[in-house]
């Protein structure tokens, strides 16, 4: 029979089992997988806390609705009916500008400005700002010639103003990054996409917006059948860890917690996993989702141009600070999901949601449940990791921002050190590289968010992929 095992109980380590265990069954192959997780619980950067009719998120609180890898492995689970989009009565959004919350302007599609008239009355830019804005209309396409970073992208086609103003704390709020060192081939590729094909960012997006009310059906619902850009199971996604953790307990699945994997070697079928309780596994094929430094770590004595690529992948440390309050202690309305900071704001935190608004049944009524992100390229040696100053951050957040000064109901801390890859310039190179090395192993694969993308639906998908090569081999 053979062996598989499975590096890293995140999320992307979980759905490579999942789809293994899956498919083997209904093959009718027999094979043995276990699956090694470091930590004492599975879901790596996935937390969920469920405490005094308050459901509290440590890591990501929702996945996008549009990658459809996360949907389908909820529907295959028996999440669907549980799946919640975000309050569509205060969709509002904010950005912090000069000290005061500004509306983000309406007809922001894929990130790209849409609406002319309300840009002209939006706040976070100058007359000459916005006039170079309009720029883009006129600007020639630029030939593709390599990778560029996103904030030269996007000041080339926008202008810097709305760069710093606009797009810059939305790219933060999702990669934690500086965009002027992040890919535009990796994170954001659909923008060159645009200038090419339409010559202009802005009639490149509303031509998008064009198609997309083009496949709306009547009752005003983007076919098949979609809900909200962004969802998320009743009581948290814990739910979906939870959910396949069941699946591959019932199905025979070895399941280790508290088990580190210190070194990857070949063995006689195949590899060897040591373990650092002094124990090795012997398997036919291996599946790294850990972090890549981990993962370049775990290979160096297997294959040391594969793990030096692996470890030059970059990772910043990010933590979230939930807080809850009577309503009565919040002079603002919360009327929408949250703001944006933008980098030159100087701000140590880069957003806040207002989960409570987000999503109303994760707090009791009377109550207001916030949450305040900490942490970005090139600003963490400012912050004091430790649990108290990084609350003491957010609190500070609270009291200049939302006028909020009186003391939490509650208050949950959670630190994630070295959790978010930055897909720098070079990234597509590294990934080029590790493809190629990984060919000569068929029964090695990696998964994770190291890779190519960092949200819920995308590491699904590499665990898929990765279990997809596994199942494809000799081993």
């Amino acid at each position: 029979m053979k062996h598989i095992v499975v590096i890293g109980g995140g999320i992307a380590g979980l759905s490579a089992a999942y789809y293994i265990q899956k498919h083997s069954l209904a093959a009718g192959n027999s094979i043995r997988l276990t699956v090694l997780e470091a930590e004492a619980r599975w879901g790596g950067k996935i937390l969920t806390e469920r405490v005094g009719g308050f459901v509290i998120e440590g890591g990501p609180d929702t996945f996008l609705a549009t990658k459809p890898w996360g949907v389908a492995l909820c529907n295959e689970l028996g999440l669907g009916e549980r799946l919640h989009g975000t309050n569509p009565h205060q969709k509002n959004t904010y950005v912090l500008h000069k000290g005061r919350l500004q509306p983000l302007p309406d007809g922001l599609a894929l990130m790209i400005p849409t609406n002319i008239r309300a840009i002209l009355q939006s706040r976070l830019l100058s007359l000459p700002q916005k006039a170079r804005m309009g720029m883009d209309f006129l600007l020639p396409a630029r030939p593709i010639d390599g990778d560029e970073s996103l904030g030269s992208f996007v000041s080339r086609r926008l202008g810097r103003a709305a760069y710093e103003n606009l797009i810059e704390p939305l790219m933060s709020g999702i990669y934690a990054g500086d965009g002027d060192a992040l890919s535009l081939a990796s994170t954001f590729p659909y923008l060159r996409d645009l200038e090419t094909r339409h010559g202009s960012l802005a009639r490149g997006a509303l031509e998008m917006q064009r198609s997309m009310r083009r496949r709306m059906t009547p009752d005003g619902r983007t076919a098949p059948g979609s809900r909200s850009a962004f969802l998320t199971p009743t009581t948290g996604l814990a739910e979906l860890v939870e959910a396949i953790i069941a699946y591959l307990a019932r199905s025979g699945v070895d399941l280790r917690q508290n088990t580190i994997a210190t070194r990857l070697e070949r063995g006689g079928t195949g590899f060897v996993v040591e373990i650092e309780q002094g124990a090795c596994l012997e398997a036919e094929a291996v599946i790294l989702a850990a972090p890549a430094y981990a993962s370049g770590s775990l290979l160096a004595s297997l294959d040391s141009s594969l793990a030096e690529v692996l470890r030059s992948i970059p990772y910043v440390s990010t933590a979230t600070v939930s807080l809850a309050y009577q309503m009565t202690d919040v002079p603002r309305p919360l009327d929408g999901y949250g703001y944006v900071i933008p980098r030159r704001e100087g701000r140590r935190a880069l957003a806040c949601t207002w989960t409570s608004t987000k999503f109303p049944h994760r707090a009791p009524a009377e109550c207001a449940l916030l949450r305040v992100f900490i942490g970005r390229a090139g600003q963490e040696n400012s912050i004091p990791w430790e649990k108290t100053g990084l609350l003491e951050i957010a609190r500070q957040e609270m009291a200049l921002t939302l006028g909020i000064m009186a003391e939490p109901l509650l208050s949950r801390v959670f630190v994630w050190e070295r959790a978010m890859p930055q897909y720098n310039l070079g990234h597509p190179e590294k990934l080029a590289r590790i493809e190629a090395i990984l060919r000569e192993y068929p029964g090695l694969a990696v998964a994770g968010n190291g890779y190519r993308g960092i949200g819920i639906p995308d590491c699904i998908h590499s665990g898929e992929l990765a279990a997809g090569k596994i199942l494809a081999s000799e081993f």
